[in-house]
């Protein structure tokens, strides 16, 4: 596989001081710009930026059971959020964050597990909900060849 270039990816939050807590202390990311309404993360060497928006307007993508709840597919037995966004780790990566989040009481959405044992495609993955109520999804793959598999 080759190098991909960073994605950006811009998405709304009621409340910008518990979404640098949340991606800073819990995830790792570090900061990058902000300015009154906005914050950019290092978010595994990608850019995310979280626009502090009117909370009504952050409602529609909630999935915490505080506002609307996002539409969900049923995967290998579990509800998965139909919007997320997230990260592809190292084996090893993934791992220390399991750690890191289950050390900091983080709630999952999705307990961490894997998929397709022994199969093309061998994956980890879990699922987490920040302060406004995104799905995050975070896996890795045994071989990194294989994410694409089919």
């Amino acid at each position: 596989m080759t190098q991909a270039p960073p994605f950006h990816l811009a998405f709304p939050v009621s409340d910008l001081e518990a979404t640098r807590r949340f991606y800073v202390d819990v995830l790792g990311c570090r900061v990058g710009r902000e300015a009154t309404r906005w914050i950019d993360f290092d978010f595994f060497g990608h850019q995310i930026s979280a626009h502090l928006v009117d909370e009504n307007r952050v409602d529609e993508n909630r999935v915490d059971g505080a506002g609307a709840v996002l539409p969900t597919n049923p995967v290998d037995g579990k509800d998965v959020p139909v919007r997320h966004f997230g990260a592809i780790l190292e084996w090893r990566a993934w791992h220390a964050l399991v750690e890191r989040l289950r050390g900091l009481g983080v709630q999952f959405l999705i307990e961490p597990h894997i998929r397709f044992v022994g199969e093309p495609g061998e994956q980890a993955t879990l699922f987490v909900v920040d302060p406004s109520g995104h799905a995050l999804e975070f896996k890795s793959f045994r071989d990194t060849r294989q994410i694409f598999a089919t």
